[in-house]
């Protein structure tokens, strides 16, 4: 066998063994391990849980709405005339005894919203989720193409040398070396455009998951999918978080509706207080006193403004409704994506296996005809070249068959830290309202521990 073709195979099978190498587990860089990183690390989680918070305090402000209150009023003069100073202390209390049913529609409307916001929360996290999924894939898939170009320049260098040692003893011309120098400066040129998308991916990865990557060991298992695309479609359009959360918005807007009626009601409030009066220097005018009074209001007019009011829920209420209408659409069109790229992926992948069982058989042969002389250099260059193309097209065949299964997971809800199973505790939407539940602290909450504590501290257990 001729120098150059025992250095072709010698390079080739050391650049073959790097690229396998490449592709095997290397750490436990996992894609769960990923995602649960960017589940724990997400700034955008931790914003709109704080967010969230605002729609438990919402709850709780219009449940105090409904509550009696209880206020001390003080207020001294000076009768400079007279020369007296009189102070009176007043204790009030105030209740709506009936408004329309206005303030309890507000408190279920309240109730909606946080449930609605809470079904948001969840819908963000899959966002989260998903782009980790993303972010791990790109990385994943260049890196194993930088690999593969790493290996391809080695290969096209070993023929280069070929090339040289056949030129010297007159086996090729120049045209062969010419063939094979352009070769690898192409290979180098596509290394490091390679490189380049792999650093790009880093980057992506680092915004998505919170840090930076280390050697991925590879997706791992396909996620499991819902048993049919009927099954899917079913759960995008009824289970969907972002289905959840119109809902429950919708609900809200019906009470917002009930509760801009309600304002055209009478209300009937309550007033109850105690006063004492201090005059000095005249005691004998001081005294104290108690009333209960009732007051009924009505609305009569006020220049269209509550008639206004109520045709803006209204509004606000289809408005609401035809969002939700427009989610089951948009839900179900990025899971008929989902699926089409999964059968695409599917194809591609069994296609680019066939396809560098092909290529690898006629660089093989191309090769051994080289050697003996039946084939030019151009001839083993443009064979290495479809085998590359080949192996590159069934990584990113592999990212797409994962990106596929994933994002059929989201459109259909499915994508969530307790549905996958993930090594990270789940954020609990319920655990700060339940704190701070009717602005009653809960003394088995944290805060409520620390209240206890302090209450203990005071001797007011």
């Amino acid at each position: 066998m001729a120098v150059w073709t025992v250095r072709l195979t010698r390079g080739l099978s050391v650049a073959l063994g790097m690229a396998v190498l490449a592709a095997l587990p290397a750490s436990a860089d996992t894609l769960r391990a990923a995602m649960a990183d960017a589940y724990r690390n997400s700034a955008l989680l931790e914003q709109n849980r704080y967010l969230l918070r605002l729609r438990d305090e919402g709850v709780n402000q219009a449940i105090a709405a409904l509550l009696p209150t209880l206020g001390f009023v003080a207020s001294t003069s000076r009768d400079l005339v007279a020369d007296t100073t009189t102070t009176t202390a007043r204790l009030v209390a105030e209740a709506t005894l009936y408004a329309g049913g206005s303030r309890r529609n507000a408190v279920r409307g309240a109730e909606e919203t946080l449930n609605a916001a809470r079904a948001q929360l969840v819908t963000l996290e899959a966002q989260v989720l998903g782009d980790a999924v993303t972010a791990y894939l790109e990385v994943w898939q260049s890196a194993q193409v930088v690999a593969v170009r790493e290996a391809n320049v080695r290969v096209v260098t070993e023929q280069l040398r070929a090339a040289r040692d056949r030129f010297e003893v007159g086996e090729a011309t120049r045209t062969d070396v010419a063939q094979a120098e352009a070769q690898l400066a192409s290979a180098r040129s596509n290394l490091a455009a390679a490189q380049g998308t792999y650093d790009i991916a880093r980057e992506l990865f680092n915004l998505a998951v919170g840090r930076y990557p280390g050697t991925l060991s590879g997706p791992g298992a396909m996620p499991v999918l819902p048993t049919s695309e009927e099954e899917a479609a079913r759960l995008a359009r009824q289970e969907h978080p972002a289905i959840r959360a119109l809902q429950h918005e919708v609900a809200a807007a019906e009470f917002a509706v009930v509760q801009a009626r309600g304002a055209m009601l009478p209300s009937l409030s309550m007033e109850l207080s105690r006063s004492e009066t201090f005059v000095a220097p005249n005691p004998a005018f001081e005294g104290n006193g108690a009333s209960l009074s009732l007051t009924l209001s009505q609305p009569i007019y006020r220049g269209g403004q509550l008639g206004s009011l109520e045709r803006q829920a209204l509004a606000q209420a289809e408005s609401v409704r035809a969002g939700l209408n427009r989610q089951v659409q948009v839900n179900l069109q990025l899971l008929g994506n989902a699926y089409a790229r999964l059968r695409i992926a599917t194809a591609q992948l069994q296609a680019s296996e066939q396809r560098i069982a092909a290529a690898q058989l006629a660089f093989d042969g191309i090769r051994e005809e080289a050697a003996l002389g039946a084939r030019t250099t151009l001839d083993v260059l443009d064979a290495e070249q479809t085998l590359l193309e080949a192996r590159i097209s069934r990584i990113e065949a592999q990212a797409g068959l994962y990106g596929a299964a994933y994002a059929i997971l989201g459109a259909a809800g499915l994508l969530g830290v307790e549905k996958l199973d993930l090594p990270v505790p789940e954020y609990d939407v319920a655990a700060y309202g339940a704190a701070f539940a009717g602005g009653q602290l809960r003394l088995n909450s944290p805060q409520g521990e620390r209240l206890d504590t302090l209450l203990k501290a005071i001797g007011r257990e």
